[in-house]
């Protein structure tokens, strides 16, 4: 009953997808199982930091990832504050944790020159798969949308008039994004091939069958044209968004118009994508401080 009710604050409240919900959820019973098998214990009000320890330990032993033990207890901490802004607890019993220690997780993004390769050469054969694939990649790179957030654009979130396209991001945020000439180029001619396999869905990406796209069939998408032509370990839509974000930093872009972009909420979240564009950054100090003798 009291996961059942922070469930519903999240969706309702928080507006949080269905992905996320589900992820706490399981988190949540996970830890619920655990202090009722060692401790005999399903009071989830009653729960001490001595417990949720022996929990994180547990976790640790089975090899988790201290990335992933830090998500769930996160879930915990975010569970406990929630009972206590409804009173049902008077204090977090997480509320002096510190999370494990995390080591940097180093994203490589793709060159431009590995970008164009794909561009240059999918979609060729003109057909609906092809076409639908190029614009797949193309979104990707010059919006830097989410994976969900692409799969879940409608047709009737592109303006053509204004060249944009609305995108519905984390816990329901809205942003419009502009669109180049030559992702236009490529959505006219999806749209016109499209209907021949539409079956009335608002969705603007579909299968063939007419069914809307999925995430794991946009992640063999980008996986498979850029494993052609990149020897990078990770090769998936995140990295696109990655390379957005970083290509146009360093060209010199303003980092809170590429917030804005990427649909984050702080400043913070886009600052990561920073230490791949120290380069440019020290091109362009070197160029403009007037003690600098000019060498990059």
């Amino acid at each position: 009953m009291l996961i059942n009710s922070f469930l519903e604050y999240l969706l309702l409240e928080k507006k949080y997808s269905i992905h996320t919900i589900t992820a706490y959820k399981n988190d949540l019973i996970s830890f619920r199982d655990f202090i009722e098998t060692e401790f005999n214990q399903g009071n989830l009000l009653e729960v001490h930091y001595p417990q949720v320890r022996s929990w994180i330990v547990s976790l640790v032993d089975l090899k988790i990832s201290n990335r992933t033990i830090n998500r769930k207890v996160s879930s915990l901490k975010s569970f406990y504050k929630f009972l206590q802004k409804t009173k049902q607890v008077e204090s977090n019993p997480l509320a002096k944790h510190r999370a494990l220690k995390v080591a940097k997780k180093v994203q490589v993004p793709f060159t431009s020159k590995e970008i164009n390769a794909v561009i240059n050469n999918v979609g060729l054969e003109n057909d609906f798969v092809s076409v639908r694939n190029k614009l797949i990649v193309e979104l990707f790179y010059s919006t830097g949308v989410r994976r969900a957030e692409l799969i879940n654009i409608k047709e009737h979130n592109i303006s053509y008039l204004d060249r944009t396209i609305k995108v519905l991001g984390k816990r329901n945020k809205e942003r419009f994004v502009p669109l180049l000439e030559s992702v236009l180029e490529t959505l006219y001619s999806y749209i016109d091939l499209k209907k021949e396999y539409n079956k009335g869905l608002e969705e603007l990406f579909i299968t063939e069958k007419g069914n809307k796209i999925y995430e794991t069939l946009v992640y063999r998408i980008i996986n498979s044209y850029f494993s052609k032509v990149s020897s990078k370990v990770k090769k998936s839509p995140h990295i696109l968004r990655h390379s957005f974000a970083t290509h146009l930093l360093n060209e010199g872009a303003d980092l809170n118009s590429v917030k804005e972009l990427l649909g984050h909420s702080s400043l913070a979240s886009t600052q990561v994508y920073t230490h791949n564009s120290l380069g440019a950054i020290k091109k362009v100090y070197n160029q403009a401080h007037p003690r600098s003798n000019k060498k990059v």
